[in-house]
């Protein structure tokens, strides 16, 4: 069944261009490597980034990041320097799927 998290970041002020550069980065690099259906990046009208990631499976996201050293890779570790504070991931199982690509 296919899976989503939604992650949500307040990020340390005047970061959010380098967060979003270094996210699209890693984002990139974690589709090519574990095919996920790729991810979004929000900002809220409060201040706070929002990314929806969509997943084959919770197993297959669980996997990825087990069998994958993310967070030593220079991507990640600028945005983990960037964010003021982090939130909860929030799973979810998709009931009706209506994104389609970004043209």
């Amino acid at each position: 069944m296919t899976s989503a998290v939604l992650y949500r970041w307040r990020l340390k002020p005047g970061r959010e261009a380098e967060f979003a550069a270094a996210w699209a980065e890693g984002t990139a690099l974690i589709h090519k490597a574990c095919g996920s259906y790729g991810a979004r990046l929000h900002e809220g009208s409060d201040g706070l980034l929002w990314s929806y990631a969509a997943w084959p499976s919770e197993e297959s996201r669980q996997k990825c990041f087990k069998e994958n050293n993310w967070f030593e890779m220079e991507c990640f570790r600028v945005m983990q320097d960037c964010i003021a504070e982090r939130f909860e991931e929030i799973p979810l199982s998709v009931v009706e799927d209506g994104l389609f690509p970004i043209a």
